[in-house]
């Protein structure tokens, strides 16, 4: 495990009673989350990704979240965690991070002037409960010629990221329209995580501030 600290956020005034620990390598999941909770640790969960073949989208990211949680939660008992993981599907078959750049061109290629979905799994750990949840958005590409995705591989950006693009960077200018929660794209989408957090406040004896 990889630990390091986050003291970047302004969001709740005040931790749950416990450690708030982000089971995430990912510097867009750590910046997300900076806007629920002031301080976190973030830990890289070496967990198993491999998945059965076929399985769907959604239950894929739910399984993923919750082995990233589970798999760093012993080393912090009483800790609150939080695991997420993020695919891409169309057609049928889940598009993760790209195995080489003729991988990313391929995904690409299959985007294109196209609508697919970017499916985001959230687990939540802490004070004797755990609760996984989804969220999905549809995602339109704009048609994409050979020479934009040549240019595109040659930014190095898709290489880290499911589908082979990435929303908040220079993938944002081949994407027609968004239908659901932009957040998930990016990976966290923080209105489901925020109204469930108060169960578990009140697990901890912490009650959810009010604006």
């Amino acid at each position: 495990m990889i630990g390091m600290e986050n003291t970047a956020g302004k969001g709740f005034p005040e931790n749950p009673g416990a450690e708030i620990i982000l089971a995430s390598q990912s510097p867009r999941r750590q910046e997300l989350l900076g806007f629920l909770f002031p301080r976190f640790t973030v830990r890289v969960s070496e967990a198993d990704e491999t998945l059965p073949e076929g399985i769907a989208p959604d239950e894929a990211v739910r399984t993923l979240a919750l082995r990233k949680a589970r798999a760093v939660a012993p080393e912090a008992p009483g800790a609150f965690v939080i695991g997420a993981d993020t695919v891409v599907a169309i057609d049928g078959l889940i598009l993760g991070k790209p195995r080489d750049e003729a991988d990313a061109a391929g995904m690409l290629r299959r985007l294109s002037g196209r609508t697919h979905q970017v499916y985001t799994g959230v687990a939540l750990l802490g004070g004797g409960r755990e609760e996984c949840f989804h969220e999905c958005t549809g995602v339109t590409f704009a048609p994409l010629t050979d020479g934009e995705i040549a240019w595109y591989l040659s930014t190095g950006e898709p290489f880290d990221k499911a589908g082979s693009y990435g929303i908040q960077g220079y993938g944002a200018r081949f994407i027609e329209r968004i239908s659901g929660d932009y957040f998930t794209v990016m990976g966290l989408p923080l209105h489901g995580i925020y109204t469930r957090i108060g169960r578990f406040y009140k697990s901890f004896g912490a009650k959810l501030p009010n604006y």
